[in-house]
């Protein structure tokens, strides 16, 4: 639609209007795409603030305050005059008469839309287990799982029972990814080292770490000697990994695992660990307002939820649409190559959220859109104090290197990436002072109530 094509003869045309809906890394780096051009822009988040998720684990594990990570999402944009924040959730899409609809009954009228509402957790049909093993997305669920690791060595100080004590100092961990191994690693530290000497009737040290993964190894998006090399960093800092072992069963006192012995299942067995507090980070699923795309332009979802998008990351007949982040199914178009997915990593999101905007400016230019290129720039995971893994495209082949010096890159490399100068300041001396005293200063837990549920 043409937005100048009832303009009255002598007025001057209404500039373009973009909704976009989140400010994650795909939202934020579009809404940063369109500043300097005649485009009005409204961005529309559920929270106030943007989340640098990559260091959420450090929120949940007590090394970093939320305001080290996390910045208000008005002020990221206070001197941009032609960007709109609004605090609110999206309820539905209009995608004929053109509106964004929002809970409070608002309606937003766009020429063009970009949604990066990004992903929540998948638990594969047993979202009963949520409240049990909650994941980690959001800083409220970095908060519930901060306060349920600190107040189970706080109620396993008053526990008389043994069996019972052992209960509240086991942590088990579901999902060897970045963040399932990222959450281990610290977790043990914190056992190990930050909470030595502290209590009187238990040795944290005591405390079991289980790495609980349905597959053959950790961290499988990696190359295998990666895989290992963080295998055995995380062993050494204590924790227990175990692989192959599918999760069947959480209840309020612990989880069921089945632990399969041959590719066919044959063989199999199960055993229950007994826990207190289990985090889930085992799967990703789209957010459902990728249902409500879908429902209302017509395209369509893959499994986890997330929208398939054309290669200019536009939906089907619906060029004024576009997807991107974790709600998108897109391909990365490299002339010469077939196309490939696009992983769900932060870079991703990142590119997509500048193509998708870039792509809207050739449109209001009257030129033609551009096919979404990925570029890789590697990936990064840290096990715990002076252990990580670093794989890195080159010109001339993979770099690859794990141990002190990547965990030094991988610090450096966040620090490089958080938003803000303050932020980066901040956390840099939170993780120096840190690093010299082995402890984590943001162990403060506002709310004890439930200390000792699951």
């Amino acid at each position: 639609m043409n937005a100048s094509s009832s303009t009255p003869p002598g007025e001057p045309a209404p500039r373009p209007r973009v909704v976009i809906v989140g400010c994650g890394f795909g939202g934020l780096e579009a809404a940063r795409k369109f500043v300097g051009h005649e485009v009005d822009v409204t961005v529309v988040e559920k929270t106030n603030h943007h989340l640098f998720q990559p260091l959420l684990y450090q929120v949940a594990t007590a090394g970093l305050a939320a305001p080290s990570i996390a910045a208000p999402a008005r002020l990221l944009f206070h001197g941009d005059e032609d960007v709109t924040t609004l605090l609110g959730e999206v309820t539905g899409i209009d995608a004929t008469a053109r509106q964004v609809h929002l809970a409070d009954g608002t309606a937003l009228p766009y020429d063009h839309l970009i949604v990066a509402a990004g992903a929540t957790h998948s638990y594969f049909g047993n979202d009963q287990w949520a409240p049990l093993a909650p994941g980690l997305k959001t800083l409220a669920d970095a908060f519930d799982i901060r306060r349920r690791v600190l107040m189970a060595f706080e109620m396993a100080e008053l526990e008389a029972d043994p069996l019972r004590r052992k209960a509240l100092m086991t942590f088990v961990v579901i999902g060897a990814g970045p963040t399932g191994v990222e959450m281990a690693g610290t977790l043990a530290e914190i056992a190990r080292h930050t909470l030595s000497g502290e209590f009187r009737h238990i040795v944290p040290a005591d405390a079991e770490v289980l790495l609980v993964e349905g597959g053959p190894r950790v961290l499988q998006a990696m190359p295998e000697s990666l895989s290992q090399r963080a295998r055995e960093q995380l062993e050494k800092l204590g924790v227990q990994v175990r692989l192959n072992a599918m999760v069947t069963h959480i209840d309020a006192s612990g989880l069921e695992v089945k632990l399969a012995s041959g590719p066919d299942g044959a063989g199999a067995t199960s055993y229950r660990i007994d826990s207190n507090c289990i985090v889930w980070a085992a799967g990703v699923a789209a957010s459902p307002l990728g249902r409500l795309v879908a429902a209302a332009t017509g395209a369509e979802t893959d499994r986890p939820g997330r929208v398939k998008v054309e290669p200019d990351l536009s939906l089907p007949g619906h060029p004024e649409i576009s997807v991107v982040g974790d709600l998108a199914a897109a391909m990365s178009h490299v002339p010469g190559q077939p196309p490939r997915p696009v992983p769900g990593v932060s870079p991703g999101a990142k590119q997509m959220g500048r193509t998708a905007a870039e792509n809207v400016l050739r449109r209001i230019a009257g030129q033609p859109t551009l096919p979404f290129r990925y570029r890789d720039y590697g990936n990064l995971a840290t096990i715990g104090r002076n252990a990580a893994v670093v794989d890195l495209p080159t010109p001339f082949g993979p770099l690859r290197f794990s141990g002190r010096l990547a965990w030094w890159f991988w610090l450096f490399v966040h620090i490089y990436f958080l938003i803000g100068f303050r932020n980066r300041l901040i956390v840099l001396m939170d993780w120096a002072s840190a690093y010299l005293s082995f402890r984590r200063n943001a162990r403060v837990v506002a709310d004890v109530k439930g200390a000792g549920e699951s």
